[in-house]
């Protein structure tokens, strides 16, 4: 009876998570993140939980965390939500409303969550309570297949979940989550050797269509020149996820247009320090240009804001939001440098943001999230930016493609027979749009001139 008690409290916990809380949590709920920064601007309690009749309904991090709000759980976690932060009271006994918001994640099945939370260092056995166990039971209780094997991959503890899913079996609650999830757990086992627990986070490979690169019909471009940049791994910094592998996705998309391996700056991780890319940029792509060259430039990693100055910053490995000015590469440097080469044409694709408002963005600690970008209206006339993002806008990744969701698009744009920069802007410019959409994320990409004004130039593909 005293478990039947304590499973009705935490079901009263998740009713209330369904709807009612503060203006926080319902933002975080609705993964509205301008809301969620005025409102901790304005002074609101990250880790602040709503309640109703003395019950506590959660903190921002578990409404965001139960109703998949991933751009927003990132977002949470990035400001400094606390991780392990429990939903009522913090005792594991049959009452007890222990319930993280790993546990809300666990129980809505939203396996992108539980990812980050873990790699944010949430504790991935600490149980809800008696009744419902760690995370792994919750999962398996509710049915939730992938997020079982996730957890299971990230060395969740089986037997304690095992004996929390016979005990509710035993129970005979009306429910048959306890007897279908412990038939779930089992079969999982015998399918698959349960790894020790990962001490690092490694985000799963995933093949999608843009990742077999097309025989592309294209001439040898022996003058022309690449310097690609992806940065996944920081040194301090989150992760900027799938941007090593995106940037060697380019890297090989560039080959097949016909760039020669040699004429292609290729730095990723530790390797794309701040010294690094004034190199590859400043020194190695200036020795090597001539009069007929085109050049490509892409960048994939975190951009941040300089809260002084509003100036846009490429943020290398070593980047430091907080002193930008002498740790970051600001996008006015770039164009600056980029605007001296005498060449034919130069096109620089960027899938970054600069607000600080999340996704690919990081923020100086105790600063607002800027709207303010870069001045490109100056560029020269033989150069075209295409951007993941407009303003305060997000750029963001997606699980399901294992790429940034803008330079998915490019890609898949490029195979399927886009040949200039314009026409590329004008196929995934909806494409983005709709896909962000789907992850409750505004995001829509840039170019700089106008499309009607470089159609016909600046072309990737015969």
């Amino acid at each position: 009876m005293k478990r039947i008690l304590g499973l009705i409290s935490i079901l009263s916990v998740l009713i209330l998570l369904a709807g009612c809380g503060t203006a926080l949590t319902q933002a975080a709920k609705e993964g509205d993140i301008a809301a969620i920064q005025k409102l901790l601007d304005q002074g609101a309690n990250i880790n602040e939980g709503g309640s109703m009749g003395g019950i506590m309904a959660g903190s921002p991090l578990s409404y965001a965390a139960y109703h998949c709000r991933i751009e927003a759980v990132k977002y949470l976690i990035h400001k400094g939500a606390d991780i392990n932060n429990a939903t009522g009271y913090t005792d594991y006994g049959y009452g007890g409303g222990g319930l993280r918001p790993l546990h809300m994640a666990a129980r809505s099945g939203c396996t992108e969550a539980i990812k980050l939370l873990l790699d944010a260092g949430a504790d991935i056995d600490v149980r809800a309570n008696e009744g419902w166990g760690a995370a792994l039971a919750i999962a398996a209780y509710k049915g939730h297949i992938k997020s079982v094997k996730y957890l299971l991959e990230r060395g969740a503890d089986v037997d304690d979940a095992s004996q929390v899913l016979k005990a509710l079996e035993r129970e005979k609650l009306t429910s048959t989550g306890g007897k279908e999830g412990l038939a779930l757990l089992q079969k999982f086992e015998k399918q698959m050797a349960v790894k020790p627990r990962e001490e690092k986070s490694v985000l799963t490979v995933i093949k999608s269509d843009i990742d077999t690169v097309p025989a592309l019909k294209a001439d040898p471009r022996p003058d022309d020149l690449a310097v690609v940049i992806g940065i996944e791994n920081y040194k301090g910094l989150p992760k900027s996820d799938y941007s090593k592998s995106d940037a060697g996705t380019v890297k090989d998309y560039l080959k097949a247009l016909g760039f020669k391996e040699r004429n292609i700056e290729f730095i990723t991780d530790a390797d794309a320090t701040k010294s690094s890319i004034e190199k590859s940029l400043e020194a190695w792509l200036p020795n090597r240009i001539k009069k007929d060259s085109r050049v490509f430039i892409y960048y994939s990693g975190h951009g941040a804001p300089e809260p002084k100055t509003g100036d846009a910053y490429l943020v290398p490995y070593d980047g430091d939001p907080n002193y930008l000015e002498v740790t970051g590469y600001s996008l006015k440097r770039l164009y600056d440098n980029l605007g001296k080469l005498q060449v034919a044409e130069i096109t620089v694709v960027l899938d970054s943001c600069f607000s600080g408002a999340g996704g690919r963005s990081v923020l100086a600690q105790g600063a607002r999230p800027l709207v303010m970008m870069a001045d490109i209206k100056t560029i020269p006339s033989n150069m075209a930016i295409l951007s993941a993002t407009q303003g305060f806008q997000i750029s963001t990744s997606s699980p399901e493609k294992g790429h940034g969701v803008f330079t998915y698009y490019f890609l898949k744009a490029l195979k399927d027979g886009k040949k200039t920069i314009a026409e590329i802007y004008e196929y995934i410019k909806p494409l983005v749009e709709d896909e962000a959409k789907a992850l409750n994320v505004q995001q829509s990409p840039s170019i700089s001139p106008d499309a009607e004004k470089i159609k016909g130039r600046f072309g990737l593909r015969k």
